[in-house]
């Protein structure tokens, strides 16, 4: 369990970093105009929040330090 919460901890604190770094990002797609049965869309970049990356880094650290320490305090 304790080798679960220091893997997920640390997925969590290098996807925190790469946000934080400004390289995340995801698609959004909105439809402009619509007439009958067709569409135009159009397809926007956008980055995904500094707060939920300083998010990831905080819950990550927490879970990497709960992992290890209950490593230690077990032996």
């Amino acid at each position: 369990m304790r080798q679960v919460l220091i893997i997920i901890g640390l997925v969590l604190l290098v996807a925190g970093i790469w946000v934080v770094a400004g390289n995340g990002s995801y698609h959004d797609t909105e439809t402009v105009v619509k007439i009958g049965s067709a569409a135009l869309k159009a397809t926007h970049e956008k980055a995904i929040p500094q707060w939920l990356g300083i998010s990831g880094i905080v819950v990550g650290a927490i879970l990497v330090l709960g992992g290890f320490a209950g490593w230690f305090k077990r032996k």
